[in-house]
């Protein structure tokens, strides 16, 4: 399974027990979601390894206490100590409305009510306090900011993202 597949659900904090257990930080809203997971996909030198779950349950919220099939002491359970978890992308859960995940609207054009399409979305930065698509329009990039004020429609049948932006954010950039 390569990363692009993927979906990072989050990563292994503490062990839990001197039985293996371990203690996985979920970065997501719904940690109740994967709560009864069969297996995980564990970033192990740049790689994702498969590791079977033999038992879980959630733990204080954010955290999910998990047993793995073949980690049975704490040596082991501390050589996956912050190791990210992924999971395929189809396990995700579907969105509707004007809820989206990052990845699911690479390519999607954006279009301003204003001014029409302008460009097309080649990545979301998510790096800054404010999250951006960032949008190519010809050999011009621009940084569009996500914000729900703004957004006027996912538009996931004709792929475009329909936004209301104030007058001159697009024009700075052209």
């Amino acid at each position: 399974m390569r990363k692009e597949e993927c979906f990072y659900l989050g990563k292994i904090a503490k062990k839990f027990s001197f039985k293996g257990e371990v203690l996985a930080y979920l970065d997501t809203d719904e940690p109740e979601l994967y709560e009864n997971l069969e297996s995980v996909f564990v970033e192990c030198n740049k790689h994702l390894v498969p590791f079977f779950i033999e038992k879980s349950s959630l733990h204080k919220n954010d955290f999910l206490r998990i047993l793995f099939e073949d980690v049975k002491s704490e040596e082991e359970a501390d050589a996956l100590l912050g190791n990210a978890i992924y999971l395929p992308l189809n396990m995700l859960p579907k969105l509707t409305g004007n809820k989206f995940y990052f990845h699911e609207v690479i390519g999607f054009e954006i279009e301003d009510q204003r001014l029409g399409v302008f460009g097309k979305i080649v990545a979301v930065n998510d790096s800054t306090a404010q999250p951006l698509f960032e949008v190519l329009n010809g050999e011009v990039e621009m940084l569009i900011p996500m914000i729900d004020h703004f957004l006027v429609k996912i538009d996931r049948e004709n792929k475009k993202v329909i936004m209301n932006l104030p007058e001159g954010l697009v024009e700075m950039y052209l």
